[in-house]
């Protein structure tokens, strides 16, 4: 009886640290950037580059940037 409690136990702990984890990691896409936004300091300065970074969840947000380029046609009249 005691083993099935232990097992119990350590199956609710693994499903909580893994929950606890995924809501930690912050991923940015390629072409994007990120700016952390912090509940007691505000935005930070840094600028967060594309891939996965750590992060506490209920203490920091990351606002997401698309800083791709595009392509535009600007049309104008030339004197020629």
């Amino acid at each position: 009886m005691k083993k099935k409690k232990t097992i119990a136990s350590s199956r609710l702990f693994n499903n909580i640290g893994r929950i606890g984890i995924g809501l930690a990691i912050a991923g940015v896409a390629d072409g994007h950037r990120a700016v952390i936004f912090d509940r007691f300091q505000g935005v930070k300065p840094d600028v967060i580059e594309e891939g996965t970074h750590f992060m506490i969840s209920w203490l920091h947000r990351p606002i997401i940037f698309d800083v791709r380029t595009r392509p535009r046609s600007v049309p104008s009249i030339t004197g020629t």
